[in-house]
Order: structure tokens, then C-alpha cells, then sequence
């Protein structure tokens, strides 16, 4: 039954409901966006299983049987016997000396997926816990209570200990949260909404800190946030090759049909539309673009081939009981394993995180050639909009293009895999661990930079596509590339006088971040 102190806002915004049925990355997303609410499932029949293994712990301890982590110490101190009467002050300790965490905090919509991970995987049912811890864990999503959790220091086994433990010193009313636009108290905050700090059962503070839940939700954000980069790198790409005047023909149907890389064929397909128009190709005396542009579907290929396997890895973990021991209740059986080990996400990330760079790469180069005036086919030098006598003092994307290449230069040297570099933790009891989550941080962090040469690839199409038109008045475009085209004029002046683009770029990234732009199927 739901605790009589805990209320539903009212809410027109679809539900993502927890009941151990399977959830998917955009589920994780939608909540942490604030497009859905979050809502534990009232069937009897799931809370019933949740509270059989809970009631199955209590009875072990009636019995005097021995739990790892319940009667025992953590991690290399399982031979620790715990006396019987501090057994339930075992929980608080686990969490008070996890709080050592550093590094920046996770932003409210990583917190958001976070708190969505740790929900999904407690509503398994084997993880020991009571359905009033779930529904704590709910209420700090439908009220956006939201934990301040350090990003840093997490190996990824035994799962997240220390960022988690900060949800689980905010379940009972310690440390703080962001809520309301500003930095409080959690016990201040949970008070005015009414809502009871927990008191741990004995399991409960290892279940909730003991798994992937930080890597995971990470991992469906960039997951997202690597999709729409996909498509929108296609989009730009149609729009270089237009600019700089190259042949379409690089993208034909027949020719992708003899290398049937899905994804690759994919992208080629998108490009194939976007430059469709009712003029033949131009230019096809030069018989071969450079690579950047003839290349690209087999670059930006790689990403859309992984993103489907990633996603089988990451919603597979997300919906995953990920703690340890596992509690049977239906069978009556602690099981003792190492489901806390995010090797599949670290595996994920590290993959991600390289494919995404390369999509930077590949427009870095595409860039490149744009402001080149020994290959970009008649454009002004550094793609500037100024002519006569002031073209002298005006340089265009000059200073854009160096940007570029620095966030690519960046993006390129965090590709190095995170997960190879497992360190032994823990007195050697965690002798082999998969930072998952710093792996998930670097790929975060790739995205970011990624999405910014991104964003000033907007300005550069928005400038050469316009550059071009002065060259070409009959130059026609698919109503794809007409209509994308006509937003980012509403959207970026042309650059004729030298001006900061700083601003330009800040909007393009919010926009870009908001999904603004419809390109392509999903």
C-alpha cells in the first residue's frame, strides 16, 4: 500500500510505469527530460513479489542466517561477523563512508536517469528490498527531488558505491539536493513535501548503492544524444556537397548495394534524398570528391551500425537486477555473484565514444575543404560573405574553423578505452573492475565536443549554401534541404561583416540539444 505521506502531483504528461517489465533507453529519457512522470506500478501481484523477498530476509535473520552485506561486513570484510544488534545501523554506515565522491555533480537530467536506472533494476523483485524503498525512490522522481551526486569515483564494480550512495543518504533525509531551482537539504526538502526519511532494512543500503545505475543512465543519454548526432552529421553532409559542389553519384543505390553495411547503406539512402532535385548532377567532370564528402556514409556508417547493438547492451542492463547477493524470494535462495560489474556498458561507451569522435573528424574535414579556396570550388577564402574593397579586413570562418579543429583535436584524444584500465580496489576484493562509468563520463564528454563542431558546421552550411546561391541562382534543393536551409537563415545571419559567433554557436547548441531539427527518419 502507498505510504499515506506521499503524494501524485497532478500531471497530464504520459507515465513511465516500474513493474519489472522491460523499459527502453527513450523511457529513461523521457523521464529525465521532464516528458514523463514516473510511476510505481499499484498491482498487488508486483508488490507482493517486491515485499516476498523482504519478508525471506527477515526471516533468514529470525533463523540466525548469514547474508553477505546483511550480517557480514562489505566487500573484503564478508568474514566480519556483525553482532545481531547493530545489524540495522550496518546500512547507514555503507553510505556515510561512500560519501567521498569528487568531481563536478551530475546535471538534473542525469540525476533524473539515474534514479530511473537504480528504480528499474530494485523493481526486478531480487533484490531484497521493500516496496516503501521503491516508492521513496519514486517520489523523488514525480516531485524532482533530486539528489547532488560527484561524478567522480566509480570504478563500475561493485557498481556505482559512491555516487550512489549519495540517493541513498537523500532517501533518509541526509545530505542535498537540487530542488526548486536551488541547493537545500534533503531532510529540509522531503519535510515540506511531506515525505518520511527512510530508515534502511538491512540489505537496502547495499541494493540501492551496489549496482550500474550511474553508467547506465549515462549511457542512455549519450545513447540519445548520439543517435541525433548520426542524422544530423548526414544532414551536413548533404549541405558540404552542395556548397562545394560535388557529385552526388558518390551515393548511388547501386553502388551501396555491393557493401550491405546496413547502417552504412542507410545513411547513403538519407544522403540520396536530401540531394535529390530535379537538375542532373553537376561537375561530373571531377569524378571523385575527397574522401570527407565521398567517404561519409562509410564513416558516419560505423555509428549507425553500432548504435542498434549498443542499445541491446544498455536497455539489457537497465533492465537487469545489478546488485549483489540476489535475493530469490519465490525460491528461498541468496544467491552470491557479480551482476554489479558494468562490462557491458564500459564495452558500450568505449565503442560510442570512438564512433561519435570519428563523425567529428569527418566534419572537421569537411570544414576544411569548405574554406580552402584551393578546394572548395569557387567559394570565397574562409567561406566570408564580404566583398569589394572590405573582403580585405573580413575573414569569415577563419577563426570558426580553428575552434573546430581544436573540440575534434579533443574529442579524438578521449577515444582511448577507459575500460582497459581496470585498477584492484577494495584489499584486492575488487581486483578487476570495468569503469563503466568513467567510460560513460568520457563519452558524455566526446558528445559535447562533438556537438559543437556540430553546431558550427550549422554556421558553416547556413554561410556556404548562401555563398554558393551567389554562384549558382539556379542552384535547386530537395524540399528536405529547402526547408532546413530556410531555418537556419531565420536562425543565423550571414556572416559578412566580422562578428563573435559565440552567441550563433550557444543557440545552435540549445537547439541542437532540444532536437529542433527533423532530419531523416529515426
Amino acid at each position: 500500500m502507498r505510504l499515506p505521506t506521499m503524494r501524485q502531483p497532478h500531471t497530464d504528461l504520459p507515465r513511465v510505469r516500474f513493474d519489472g517489465s522491460p523499459l527502453s533507453i527513450e523511457d529513461v529519457a523521457a523521464l529525465a527530460e521532464r516528458r514523463a512522470v514516473a510511476e510505481l506500478s499499484p498491482e498487488p501481484a508486483f508488490r507482493e513479489r517486491i515485499a516476498r523477498g523482504a519478508d525471506f530476509l527477515d526471516r533468514l535473520l529470525r533463523e540466525d542466517g548469514v547474508v553477505y552485506g546483511v550480517t557480514t561486513g562489505y566487500g573484503d570484510s564478508c568474514t566480519v561477523v556483525i553482532p545481531p544488534d547493530l545489524v540495522t545501523e550496518l546500512p547507514h554506515h555503507l553510505y556515510t563512508y561512500h560519501g567521498c565522491g569528487a568531481g563536478r555533480f551530475l546535471t538534473p537530467e542525469e540525476t533524473r536517469a539515474v534514479l530511473a536506472a537504480r528504480l528499474a533494476s530494485l523493481s526486478q523483485g531480487v533484490s531484497g528490498v521493500s516496496v516503501a524503498l521503491l516508492q521513496q525512490l519514486e517520489q523523488l522522481l514525480v516531485h524532482d527531488v533530486l539528489p547532488l551526486i560527484p561524478a567522480e569515483g566509480s570504478v563500475g564494480a561493485s557498481g556505482d558505491l559512491t555516487p550512489l550512495s549519495y540517493v541513498a543518504a537523500v532517501l533518509c533525509g541526509e545530505r542535498d539536493v537540487w530542488f526548486g531551482g536551488e541547493r537545500r537539504p534533503a531532510r529540509e526538502v522531503l519535510a515540506q513535501l511531506g515525505i518520511e526519511p527512510l530508515k534502511l532494512r538491512p540489505k537496502e543500503g547495499l541494493a540501492i548503492m551496489n549496482g550500474t545505475a550511474v553508467m547506465t543512465a549515462l549511457a542512455c543519454l549519450a545513447w540519445q544524444r548520439a543517435e541525433y548526432v548520426s542524422r544530423l552529421a548526414t544532414r551536413l553532409t548533404a549541405c558540404n556537397v552542395l556548397a562545394s559542389a560535388g557529385n552526388a553519384h558518390h551515393f548511388d543505390e547501386a553502388l551501396f548495394a555491393v557493401k550491405p553495411h546496413a547502417g552504412q547503406q542507410r545513411v547513403a539512402r538519407r544522403l540520396r534524398a536530401d540531394l535529390a532535385s530535379e537538375r542532373p548532377a553537376r561537375n561530373e567532370q571531377r569524378l571523385q570528391d575527397r574522401y570527407s564528402l565521398r567517404c561519409a556514409p562509410h564513416v558516419i556508417g560505423v555509428l549507425e551500425d553500432t548504435l542498434p547493438f549498443f542499445r541491446t547492451l544498455i536497455e539489457n542492463e537497465l533492465n537487469s537486477a545489478n546488485d549483489n547477493p540476489i535475493i530469490d524470494g519465490e525460491r528461498e535462495q541468496v544467491l552470491h555473484g557479480g551482476h554489479f560489474y558494468g562490462g557491458h556498458i564500459a564495452f558500450a561507451m568505449d565503442g560510442l565514444k570512438n564512433a561519435v569522435a570519428n563523425v567529428a573528424d569527418l566534419l572537421d574535414r569537411q570544414l576544411a575543404l569548405l574554406v580552402d579556396t584551393r578546394y572548395n570550388h569557387g567559394l570565397p577564402s574562409n567561406l566570408s560573405g564580404a566583398t569589394g574593397p572590405r573582403g580585405a579586413i573580413n575573414h569569415g570562418l577563419k577563426a570558426l574553423q580553428i575552434s573546430v579543429s581544436a573540440w575534434t583535436a579533443e574529442a579524438l584524444k578521449l577515444t582511448m578505452p577507459a575500460s582497459v584500465f581496470s585498477r584492484s580496489t577494495e584489499c584486492h576484493n575488487q581486483d578487476k573492475v570495468s569503469m563503466g562509468t568513467i567510460a560513460a563520463r568520457d563519452c558524455l564528454r566526446v558528445l559535447e565536443l562533438t556537438e559543437q563542431v556540430v553546431a558550427a558546421m550549422l554556421i558553416a552550411a547556413r554561410q556556404g549554401l548562401s555563398l554558393r546561391r551567389r554562384l549558382d541562382a539556379q542552384l535547386a534543393l530537395s524540399p528536405a534541404l529547402t526547408a532546413f536551409c530556410a531555418d537556419l537563415e531565420d536562425r543565423i545571419a550571414l556572416v559578412v561583416e566580422d562578428r563573435a559567433l559565440d552567441a550563433d554557436l550557444q543557440s545552435l547548441l540549445a537547439a541542437l540539444r532540444e532536437r529542433a531539427w527533423s532530419v531523416h527518419e529515426a
